[in-house]
């Protein structure tokens, strides 16, 4: 009989050890989703941020581009080709 009480005691210590490492980590779970919830919004203002800082540098190279600096020529001189192809163009449809 004794060794049935060793047993039970035994058992119930294990179950005991169990259900406070249970305890553990369902807190470290917590404690991670909440990391995980504060890294996401991290990450999505910083997504932001790539996005306004790509339209920042499109806008500042269209300006550079427009202003003729020596990086841009080329570039300036294509979109003026353009702009006054586009006017003969127009011109030619308004004469006929």
């Amino acid at each position: 009989m004794s060794k049935l009480n060793e047993f039970v005691q035994d058992l119930e210590a294990s179950v005991q050890k169990l259900f406070q490492k249970m305890d553990t980590l369902e807190q470290q779970n917590l404690h991670l989703n909440q990391q995980i919830q504060v890294l996401e919004e991290s990450k999505g203002n910083y997504l932001n941020q790539i996005e306004s800082l790509q339209n920042e540098v499109k806008a500042l190279k269209m300006s550079n581009s427009l202003l003729g600096s020596e990086e841009f020529k080329r570039d300036t001189k294509l979109k003026i080709n353009a702009l006054v192809k586009e006017i003969d163009f127009c011109i030619h449809q308004l004469s006929d």
